[in-house]
């Protein structure tokens, strides 16, 4: 992951990834492509930080050329809304990417700092805050009921636990 330049990106795309791993595994899809998507979405973050109209186009095609998987490049291009969600991929990785940053900024307003300290009423509770964690796009989580077949708290519960699975490398 030498493209990332930032602890927090990294750390961004590992929680992506263990979430996008127990959603594979709730829906039936194969987990260790959805892992790989998961810790490569945003390859290109850094590099397009200043033209981030290019983000997603710059990753697709790094991975592309690099052999990745025709279908993880493909979601690459619709989590930044390059490309239409054709696949569950897709539509996975659009909803999580936000839902990583809310449960993050979640943590990190509790007293304790950590993941195991917060439960899905506490990230739900925050949701609604519209002030909270702005960057969160809040539609895009809710998308989960339409793009997943999953309700909000199901969705919140998976990725939560995830996350929660990976606290330590996360630093939460």
């Amino acid at each position: 992951m030498a493209n990332l330049k930032t602890k927090n990106l990294f750390k961004h795309c590992l929680a992506c990834e263990a979430v996008l791993g127990a959603l594979a595994g709730r829906l039936s899809e194969d987990e260790e492509t959805w892992r790989l998507a998961g810790l490569l979405h945003d390859v290109d973050y850094d590099q397009t930080a200043d033209s981030p109209d290019e983000h997603g186009r710059i990753g697709a095609k790094i991975l592309e050329e690099a052999g990745v998987d025709s279908g993880i490049v493909q979601a690459v291009l619709a989590h930044a809304d390059h490309a239409p969600r054709q696949s569950t991929l897709d539509k996975a990785l659009w909803c999580v990417d936000p839902l990583t940053g809310l449960v993050v900024a979640a943590a990190l307003i509790h007293p304790e700092r950590k993941l195991a300290a917060i439960d899905v009423q506490f990230v739900l509770n925050r949701m609604k805050e519209k002030s909270f964690a702005r960057g969160a796009n809040r539609d895009q989580i809710r998308a989960c009921e339409q793009e997943l077949g999953l309700d909000l708290e199901e969705f919140v519960s998976i990725g939560l636990k995830a996350m929660q699975d990976i606290g330590d490398d996360l630093g939460l």
